[in-house]
């Protein structure tokens, strides 16, 4: 029985698995998982510390036990004098009872108001509507007016005398019974009293309760720093452990991606603490010149919230904010503990972060976002401080892994599509201010040149292709031509005008060049634009160019050369056939004028032009090149060559021409 060729597998089913299954061991193993990942973690965080104290020979041991230390004293320090403040703050909080209620008045007392002109539309609105459904809810279903359940009519004359009516089919109230016994005269008889009995609580249950809270804490802190001294001790074991497992066949590979991670981590960690710390400094530091009562807790609460992305500075500045609006009579000092969290903030993100961040750590806005609620839905509130460098490891993960590639294009700050494929796709959406967008953006980084090779130019030939595939309509073909030429065309013209307002700086004068290139496009108008372009970069150098039309056909091309004046002509083309059409043009340009230097563009061709290169060396091109950069350096030095010789060599090629027997009367 024959096998058959290739194994039947199911690789994005088994991603799908083994995702879905490393999910739920993240979610159900938290309980273990948790306090590892925060070690490691902390590992990152206290290992170039550690390194540095063994290089100043004091050994391992005693470094990781006194870095270890100081952290955690450190930490402990800072829990104790938070839970004081806190302790204070709740003794407090009364005596700004009378201060809330009083601000709370100010703002309903005030009539002229918005809050309260709105309230009193409202209010207004609801007694119009219970007005207008009292007389419908005194009618019942058949029209007749309803009985009153409260009283009976007793007088047969129609005088209502209002007593109470028992309640039919029920015993009568007891409260009811003692109330009419009093009436009467009759001695109420005393209610009995529910008597319960309590039994004295043990020091076992008195220490079980209060100390049981606190067990778990107590347990997890415990495992994490037992977890950090021997992830500290056994660093390099532990490495190399891993590359055991993860790539050994792949060293150079993992260890680059093992080093990635651990610098981004490592710098992420120790910058943001830094940042923390003095934006918490800064705070306490202002709330307490402000005034404002347990400005340490305020601070301290603000350094831990900060690590947790985006919203935990706002987190951290509203409870001070309420609490100034609590304490202080006046408006003015909520203002500024607004104001100084406001100015902080603004300060740490564009001048602290860049600053000591150097790089970034490589995640986008959307990443973390989705990485906080991720961690955040799989380890709590934990999850959400360690979000984000669990992502950078995600990330380097994804870099150097191809079967985790996908996470690096989901979380990674980088542009997942280059610049000529933005560029074409928001011409393919008919979106020309977003495209011109993508050509601005790189012009800010890139010279112009750079602009026609890497971007413009790569994204016509995608459109050619398309084209030739019948993928890609007239109609649509023509915007992204037409759309091209414009941009091209104005951003001449910039250039342009700076080369004149240069000019006239210095007060020299600029002639207009004279015509050393032709440029003649192969066959398609995509073609004529690329030939726009080396004219332009041409013509920045000095250097006169004159475009052919792609209306022209090739026969007049050639008398159009033949009266030219200029030495050198450059065929401008572009794939996927521009290799076919720029042969043939050469092959009828080169019997004609022998003498003529004719370079060859073949762009976006570069590393896959080898056999075009070969045919068309053949016709007897002078020069080949792929880029705008090569062809206009090879331009530049035939049009030099062709001045020294004088403009004698224009006149001998056209009475050579027109001695040649033109192609139709052969």
């Amino acid at each position: 029985m024959a096998r058959p060729e290739g194994p039947f597998q199911f690789p994005r089913t088994f991603s799908l698995i083994g995702g879905v299954t490393v999910i739920a061991i993240l979610y159900f193993g938290r309980e273990v998982l948790l306090p590892f990942a925060l070690a490691v973690l902390l590992s990152f965080l206290l290992a170039p510390a550690v390194e540095r104290l063994e290089r100043w020979k004091l050994g391992r041991i005693p470094s990781v036990l006194i870095m270890v230390t100081a952290l955690f004293l450190g930490l402990g320090v800072l829990s104790y004098v938070a839970v004081q403040q806190l302790y204070d703050l709740a003794k407090r909080l009364p005596d700004y009872k009378e201060n809330i209620a009083h601000k709370v008045e100010l703002v309903r007392s005030n009539g002229d108001g918005a809050l309260s002109s709105i309230s009193n539309i409202f209010n207004d609105i609801r007694s119009g509507v219970i007005k207008n459904a009292a007389p419908a809810s005194s009618q019942n279903t058949s029209g007749q007016p309803l009985k009153s359940t409260a009283f009976d009519n007793d007088d047969a004359n129609g005088n209502q005398e209002s007593k109470p009516r028992s309640r039919i089919g029920s015993p009568s109230d007891p409260v009811e019974d003692v109330a009419q016994m009093s009436g009467n005269g009759k001695t109420q008889e005393p209610v009995p009293v529910p008597v319960e009995v309590v039994n004295p609580i043990s020091a076992r249950e008195v220490a079980t309760g209060f100390l049981g809270p606190l067990l778990s804490p107590l347990g997890n802190a415990a495992i994490v720093i037992v977890f950090v001294i021997f992830i500290l001790l056994e660093r390099e074991d532990l490495r190399n452990r891993l590359i055991r497992l993860v790539g050994s066949r792949q060293l150079n590979l993992t260890t680059q991606a093992l080093d990635d991670a651990a610098f981004r981590v490592s710098r992420y960690l120790q910058m943001q603490l830094l940042i923390n710390a003095s934006y918490g400094i800064v705070i306490a530091l202002g709330l307490f010149f402000i005034g404002l009562p347990n400005a340490v807790l305020w601070g301290v609460m603000t350094a831990v919230l900060r690590f947790v992305p985006y919203v935990g500075p706002w987190i951290a500045a509203t409870i001070p904010l309420l609490l100034s609006l609590a304490v202080f009579d006046d408006w003015t000092r909520p203002i500024l503990v607004l104001a100084l969290f406001l100015f902080n903030e603004l300060i740490s993100n564009n001048v602290m972060e860049p600053w000591l961040y150097g790089a970034s750590t490589g995640i986008s806005t959307i990443g973390i976002l989705v990485s906080a609620v991720f961690w955040t839905w799989i380890w709590g509130p934990v999850g959400l401080v360690m979000a984000t460098p669990l992502t950078v490891c995600f990330t380097v993960l994804g870099k150097y892994v191809p079967q985790m590639a996908f996470l690096n294009t989901l979380l990674s700050d980088h542009q997942v599509l280059p610049a000529h494929s933005r560029f074409y796709q928001r011409l393919l959406a008919q979106d020309p201010e977003e495209a011109i967008e993508v050509a601005e953006e790189f012009l800010k980084t890139g010279t112009l040149e750079a602009l026609y090779d890497s971007v413009i130019l790569p994204a016509l030939s995608l459109a050619e292709q398309d084209r030739h595939r019948g993928e890609l309509d007239d109609a649509k073909q023509q915007f992204i031509c037409q759309t091209v030429r414009e941009l091209v065309d104005d951003l001449g013209s910039r250039a342009k005008q700076l080369a004149t307002d240069s000019s006239e700086s210095h007060a020299l004068p600029n002639p207009a060049p004279e015509i050393s290139v032709l440029c003649l496009p192969a066959r398609d108008e995509a073609d004529e634009i690329a030939a726009l372009m080396f004219a332009q970069l041409m013509q920045a150098k000095g250097i006169g160019v004159e475009v052919a039309s792609t209306r022209t056909l090739a026969s007049e091309m050639l008398t159009r050369v033949a009266e030219n004046p200029a030495g050198v002509v450059c065929v401008s083309a572009l794939p996927p056939f521009a290799a076919t059409h720029a042969r043939y043009l050469c092959k009828r340009l080169r019997p004609k004028f022998p003498k003529l230097k004719i370079v060859v563009g073949l762009w976006t061709t570069a590393g896959s032009g080898k056999k075009a290169q070969e045919r068309l060396t053949e016709t007897g091109i002078d020069r080949f090149v792929t880029t705008l950069q090569e062809s206009v350096e090879q331009a530049t030095q035939f049009s030099a060559s062709q001045k020294l010789n004088g403009n004698h060599v224009a006149e001998n090629r056209i009475d050579a021409y027109i001695a040649q027997p033109s192609a139709a009367t052969r």
